[in-house]
């Protein structure tokens, strides 16, 4: 840090209370957010960070101007916390921007218009990362992380004062989609589903309404849940929405989106072409296509093993591995268009020992019980049409229509 006169740093911290109180008074919601925004690390509030260093009375002089006073439950915290910001001291950081954005919420209900919503998604960012930020800090120091639910609990408390008729409602999507990933990353799922059941069914909330970035956000969380209950269906129509709908200049997030909505499509009989894998750096599943259109296990099985560890973290392996059924469906067609090539009278009718053969050809020892068994699950789901002959170990196949397509439908349909 440069060096610093008290002079100047007097002069910087009353330039940012003139301008905090100037954005407020004349309800200008796009200069007031910039003055919240810590982790921007702009020139502006670092050099305000420094002066707060130097001249080390501010609470004084919010205390001594009848202007700056009036924010003083916001601004004197807000100090504080910039303060240990500058330091790289994140846990003081969070509780003190916490008691700043309580402070600003208060203000904000008080509020009649929604002139102040840019600030607010501000604080509601803030205070989601700054809680992460400390989290990390904390467990790094062998302390258990607390923050990020702290952080949850405030932003439920903002989402009441958005849940109201008026202006201020739409941005209660915005703030879903912060608690979304809190959620998420703490591994409480299960609390999205009192927000998502406030959105989809109180009437105050029109889904249109909401900004398109926040629709495609909360589309993507809620598609995400889908996954992990296994609503297919439910799950395409909403990270297909979410893809339709994405920035197409933001690649991150439409390969974010891809990676949900890729397994979801296997899962309903749809492959993606190489050229979107390729496109969207999803390499990680182009041996999982070519396993479904090979009808090769052993394939699919090495493609999990390989990436076992990336799909487990994005939580779709179980979905991946419940294609073992589909493989096992191309496997048996494969057999099937081979026998009638050599006999069509004969192609409707396979051994249960070709199958076992043609497993073993693939690595994969099974026994004829655990063949039948399969067998018998792909009739139940409808992937195969025909019946099972026990006595002479046979599958007797549909002469119409014997391997079903999914069309777009899951298996258990």
């Amino acid at each position: 840090m440069a060096y610093l006169s008290m002079g100047e740093a007097h002069r910087r911290i009353t330039d940012y209370l003139n301008r905090f109180s100037d954005a407020v008074y004349s309800q200008d919601g796009a200069s007031l957010k910039y003055l919240l925004s810590f982790t921007s690390n702009s020139p502006a509030l670092l050099s305000l960070a420094d002066a707060l260093h130097v001249f080390q009375d501010a609470n004084r002089l919010i205390k001594q101007s009848e202007k700056y006073s009036q924010f003083g439950e916001l601004t004197a915290p807000l100090f504080r916390s910039l303060q240990s910001y500058r330091l790289g001291n994140l846990v003081d950081t969070y509780p003190a921007y916490e008691k700043a954005a309580i402070a600003f919420l208060q203000e904000f209900r008080n509020w009649e218009s929604a002139w102040a919503l840019d600030a607010l998604y501000v604080v509601a960012y803030e205070i989601r990362v700054l809680a992460e930020k400390a989290d990390k800090e904390l467990a790094f120091n062998g302390k258990s992380p607390e923050k990020l639910k702290a952080a949850g609990s405030f932003l439920m408390k903002v989402f009441g004062v958005l849940a109201v008729k008026g202006q201020k409602r739409v941005g209660a999507l915005y703030v879903t989609c912060q608690l979304f990933k809190i959620y998420f990353k703490l591994g409480t799922v299960h609390l999205c589903r009192s927000i998502i059941r406030s959105i989809e069914t109180a009437r105050i909330f029109d889904f249109e309404e909401f900004p398109k970035r926040d629709k495609v956000t909360y589309m993507y969380y809620t598609g995400r849940l889908e996954v992990f209950n296994e609503n297919f269906l439910a799950a395409d129509h909403k990270l297909s929405y979410a893809l339709k709908h994405c920035d197409p200049r933001n690649e991150a997030n439409i390969r974010m989106i891809l990676k949900y909505l890729i397994p979801v499509k296997f899962s309903i009989g749809i492959l993606p072409t190489d050229q979107l894998l390729e496109r969207h750096n999803l390499a990680e599943y182009k041996n999982v296509v070519q396993a479904l259109r090979r009808g090769d296990l052993r394939l699919l099985r090495h493609a999990l093993q390989e990436n076992e560890d990336q799909f487990l973290r994005s939580g779709v392996f179980l979905v991946l591995e419940k294609l073992e059924l589909q493989v096992y469906q191309r496997l048996l067609k494969k057999i099937y268009i081979i026998q009638k090539q050599r006999d069509p009278s004969r192609a409707h009718q396979i051994k249960l020992e070709v199958i076992i053969k043609a497993l073993k050809w693939l690595e994969i020892d099974m026994d004829t019980d655990e063949v039948e068994c399969i067998v018998a699950i792909l009739i139940y789901k409808n992937l195969v049409k025909g019946y099972f002959a026990h006595k002479s170990r046979v599958v007797v196949l549909s002469k119409q229509d014997p391997f079903p397509k999914l069309n777009g439908k899951p298996i258990d349909s």
